[in-house]
């Protein structure tokens, strides 16, 4: 049973927080059976969730992708997360907010959301801020897999689903001390990371692939650009080869976890961090410190 120092976690499981030896769903939940459910990953710093509101729109768009109605207003959502957060005595941590449309008849075809399947789980991640620290160890070390990002007509790339096999077929390819899988589009244009989108700094500015493509709408891909848009960096979306971000100047992941974290290198390629990459980190980090701490 997972203990943070002697306390056993609990987690939010349909409305009632319980242990995690209890925090179970049903074995013919269309979530479990069918990766038929969906799901934000958001980061709480100092006690409260970062973006709330950008992660809810997010999941709201991703059941009306998957057509559950689970009549769970985002105001009520939040409560959950934040009484998770405080039933582990965490202020700083990883959150998970997964919604499915519960056990229904066993046929591929969905039927009303009439019981749908909320859970909650929390885990410890360090401070964050200025006076924090990275979650990661280092920079990244990346790799372009053979697996192509799904095409947006056959699953939506803006829908957060439990359906994640098309990023875990690109982390089975990665070589040994690989962090991060590199995936293109079916034309061979760069699209995303199996967790994480993509930028990189060249001559004229920052760029990141189109959400033309099929490419997670990131909230913290998006915080990156405003960040950059502040700092009169000029910010280019677009459709870029693996070729234009192993020539770039520098390079860099971002999720909602490992925040903004340098890519090493790609395909053995050296990239490395930059002064691009560097004051959007530092001005990531004094957002965060005066949005959640101050």
């Amino acid at each position: 049973m997972r203990r943070r120092g002697s306390q056993i976690m609990k987690y939010h499981v349909d409305g009632e927080l319980v242990p995690e030896s209890e925090a179970t769903v049903n074995v013919r939940d269309r979530g479990f059976m069918y990766g038929d459910a969906a799901f934000e990953t958001v980061r709480a710093y100092g006690g409260t969730v970062f973006e709330w509101e950008a992660h809810a729109d997010r999941l709201a768009n991703t059941c009306e992708t998957l057509g559950i109605d689970h009549g769970i207003d985002d105001e009520e959502l939040h409560e959950r997360v934040l009484e998770t957060l405080r039933a582990n005595d965490l202020t700083d941590a990883y959150v998970k907010l997964s919604i499915s449309r519960g056990v229904q008849p066993g046929k591929l075809t969905p039927g009303p959301t009439t019981d749908p399947t909320v859970v909650v789980i929390v885990a410890e991640l360090p401070r964050g801020g200025t006076e924090g620290e990275p979650v990661w160890d280092g920079p990244a070390t990346v790799q372009t897999t053979m697996t192509r990002r799904v095409p947006d007509a056959a699953i939506p790339a803006d829908a957060k689903t439990h359906n994640y096999l098309n990023g875990i077929l690109a982390r089975t390819e990665l070589i040994e001390d690989a962090d991060e899988a590199l995936l293109r589009d079916t034309d061979d244009y760069v699209a995303e990371g199996a967790t994480s989108n993509v930028f990189f700094v060249g001559e004229d500015g920052l760029h990141t692939p189109s959400l033309d493509g099929p490419v997670l709408p990131g909230i913290t891909r998006s915080v990156v650009i405003e960040l950059a848009d502040e700092a009169d960096i000029p910010v280019y979306t677009g459709q870029y080869t693996p070729d234009d971000v192993r020539s770039a100047k520098e390079a860099f992941l971002t999720n909602s976890t490992w925040e903004l974290r340098p890519i090493e290198t790609l395909d053995g390629i050296e990239i490395g961090s930059g002064p691009v990459t560097t004051l959007l980190s530092r001005r990531f980090d004094a957002r965060v410190e005066r949005d959640h701490y101050e």
